[in-house]
C-alpha cells in the first residue's frame, strides 16, 4: 500500500513512533523547517531537501525549532530495491538518509511528481485519474495495482531528481570547475548544436578565454572534445538500436551522414554499419 499527503503544520506538531514503522517514509520539505530523528541520528530538513527513513527503527519528526510551520510532503510505502543505490551516499545512520537540498531548479519538478503521484494514488480503478490539484491536506492511500506502480514510478522519479540533483560530482584535482560543466553539458547532449559560443555564454566565459582554458585543462579544443563524445553517443546507438545509419549520425549532432562516416571510420577503425554488424555478430535483429 502507499499512502501519502501533503501538510503545513504550526509549532508543536509532533509524531513518534517508539517502534518505528514498517514501511519506509520519504519526506521532502517545500516551506518551513522540520526536525527528524530515527536510533541516535537526528536531522533538520528544510525547503528542498528530502529525508528517508528506514522501517523498523524507533523514530519521530515535528517541526523544528523556531520554525513558523513546516510544509512538507509525506509518503509512507516499501521502497523499490533500485533506490538503494542512489539513497546510499546520503546515508547518516540507523536508517536515516538525509539527502543534500536539492538545488532550486529541481524543485518545481519534484512537486509536479508528488501532485501526480497524489493524483495517481487515487485512481479509480481504470479510470482516469483525478484532476492534478492542490492536495489541501488530503490523504491518498493507492489500493489497486495500477494506482499504486503509477504512485510509486513518482515518486522513482523524485528520488532521483533529489538525489542527481543533490550533490555535483566532486572536479578533477585542478579542473576549473566551469570546464567540468561544460564538459557535462557536452556529454548530456552531444547531440546538441554546442559552440564554442554557446558553451562559453552557459559557463560564464567569453569564448576566447573559454577555449583557451578548455585546451589547457583537459589537452584538446571543446569542438574535439564534441566530436568525440557525439562519436561514442553514435556508436551506442548503433550498439543499441536499428535506427537508419543517417538516423544515427542526425540524432548524434552530425548534419552530413557523409562526414559522419568519415569521422566514425576514422575513429573506430570500420564504417558505422559494418560497426553495427560486428557488434551484433552479423545479424541486425
Amino acid at each position: 500500500m502507499v499512502v501519502l499527503g501533503h501538510f503545513d503544520q504550526p509549532p508543536g506538531y509532533g509524531v513518534n513512533r517508539p517502534r518505528g514503522s514498517a514501511s519506509w517514509l520519504f519526506t521532502w520539505t517545500t516551506g518551513g523547517r522540520g526536525r527528524l530523528w530515527q536510533g541516535g541520528v537526528e536531522t533538520s530538513a528544510g525547503a528542498g531537501r528530502l529525508v528517508v527513513l528506514a522501517p523498523g527503527v524507533p523514530h519521530g519528526y515535528a517541526v523544528g525549532p523556531g520554525a513558523r510551520h513546516w510544509r512538507f510532503w509525506w509518503a509512507h510505502c516499501q521502497a523499490r530495491p533500485s533506490w538503494a543505490g542512489w539513497l546510499r551516499p546520503y546515508d547518516a545512520g540507523d536508517g536515516v538518509y538525509a539527502v543534500t537540498p536539492a538545488s532550486a531548479g529541481v524543485h518545481g519538478r519534484v512537486e509536479a511528481a508528488f501532485r501526480r503521484m497524489h493524483a495517481d494514488a487515487r485512481r479509480p480503478g481504470a479510470g482516469a485519474p483525478p484532476d492534478v490539484v492542490a492536495p489541501d491536506g488530503q490523504i491518498a492511500v493507492a489500493h489497486g495495482s495500477a494506482a499504486r506502480e503509477l504512485a510509486l514510478c513518482a515518486l522513482e522519479e523524485i528520488v532521483l531528481l533529489a538525489t542527481a540533483g543533490a550533490r555535483p560530482a566532486a572536479p578533477r584535482p585542478g579542473l576549473d570547475a566551469r570546464i567540468q560543466r561544460a564538459q557535462e553539458l557536452i556529454d548530456a547532449d552531444p547531440g546538441a548544436s554546442h559552440t564554442v559560443r554557446s558553451l562559453a555564454e552557459q559557463v560564464s566565459l567569453s569564448p576566447s578565454r573559454f577555449a583557451h582554458l578548455f585546451s589547457r585543462q583537459l589537452g584538446r579544443s571543446p569542438m574535439r572534445a564534441l566530436r568525440e563524445a557525439r562519436l561514442r553517443h553514435a556508436a551506442r546507438l548503433l550498439e543499441g538500436t536499428d535506427l537508419p545509419v543517417e538516423r544515427v549520425a542526425a540524432a548524434s549532432g552530425f548534419a552530413s551522414p557523409f562526414h559522419f562516416n568519415r569521422v566514425f571510420r576514422e575513429r573506430y577503425g570500420t564504417p558505422p554499419g559494418a560497426y553495427r554488424n560486428t557488434v551484433h555478430g552479423g545479424s541486425r535483429g
